[in-house]
């Protein structure tokens, strides 16, 4: 099939045809990342802007050396050092650098649905980062084709998401994109951090992390935000390792071969243990490595989709 969509907003809209090309993409680009020159050409003279209205580290970087790989002129303005400062508005933002003649917007922002509303007003592309509570497509996209290269598959693998359910985007892309492509999700945290609203979304809930650990061939720890726990609510942090904790001896009852995965930062000692973090069953690191590929394809993509539609209107 061929991509059609300028922007990549989240997995909830996108088929299964449209997520199996971007990882099929993502195959081809990941062996440039191990030539001796670690670029191609594809978007020779365009410009990516990353605009980050949240603090970020690790998709910021991928995302910047996925478009640097592909030849693109990478700009990257945070909001802190903005004329969001001055009271600028999003759209207003996006507008200016839209007359800059960039090409694609990254953008990571803490209002659930900022990326939707900046491509309704954009010619350009724009590329969901992670929108508050709502979704972080290449996390999800990254952590599916990580899973399909050491699983072989999707279709038919048990995955437990275990963690800060309430306040993760990242639970919420990985179960739109997971049970779309056929595997079975299992949520797993306190009660009080499973939404409601998360069953109708095709992921079985649970409270037991042993007994969601049972039978899963992957589990994806999520980060606690404790930063978000404006009430207090979230369990005490130790209290939360003793009880869902990943430890070695959690998993010597799981699969011999289940896969570890974290979207990162750990907080070690409180959602795994460093010797899990650092285990065999761990992929943290190739997730990581895996992320400028797939990164590299959602740039590649939605330039070809807004280029030809460019060409169709001229």
């Amino acid at each position: 099939m061929t991509w059609t969509r300028k922007d990549l907003l989240g997995l909830e809209d996108l088929s299964q045809e449209e997520i199996e090309l971007i990882l099929s993409t993502a195959e081809s680009f990941k062996e440039v990342s191990t030539r001796e020159i670690k670029k191609v050409p594809a978007l020779r003279g365009q410009t990516v802007v990353n605009l980050f209205y949240e603090p970020s580290t690790r998709t910021r970087v991928s995302f910047e050396v996925a478009a640097k790989r592909l030849s693109a002129d990478v700009i990257n303005i945070t909001a802190q050092e903005s004329s969001v400062r001055k009271g600028e508005t999003l759209i207003d933002t996006g507008k200016n650098i839209e007359a800059l003649k960039a090409d694609i917007v990254v953008m990571r922002h803490s209002a659930s649905g900022a990326a939707a509303i900046l491509a309704r007003h954009l010619n350009i592309s724009v590329v969901n980062a992670g929108d508050g509570w709502h979704e972080h497509p290449t996390q999800a996209l990254l952590d599916i084709f990580t899973l399909k290269e050491k699983l072989g598959r999707i279709a038919g693998l048990k995955v437990s998401i275990v963690g800060d359910i309430a306040h993760s985007r990242v639970a919420r892309s990985n179960i739109w994109g997971l049970t779309k492509l056929g595997a079975q999700v299992t949520v797993c945290a306190p009660r009080m951090l499973i939404p409601p609203a998360i069953a109708e979304m095709g992921a079985r809930i649970s409270c037991d992390i042993d007994e969601a650990l049972k039978e899963a061939d992957a589990v994806n720890v999520l980060r606690m935000q404790f930063e978000r726990d404006e009430e207090a609510a979230f369990p005490e942090k130790l209290e939360y390792f003793k009880n869902f904790g990943i430890t070695e001896e959690r998993l010597k009852k799981a699969k011999k071969n289940i896969v570890v995965m974290h979207p990162g930062p750990i907080n070690r000692g409180i959602e795994m243990s460093s010797l899990v973090a650092d285990g065999v069953n761990s992929v943290i690191l190739d997730q990581v490595t895996n992320g400028i590929a797939v990164r590299m394809a959602v740039l590649f993509l939605v330039s070809q989709a807004r280029d030809e539609k460019r060409q169709n209107t001229d």
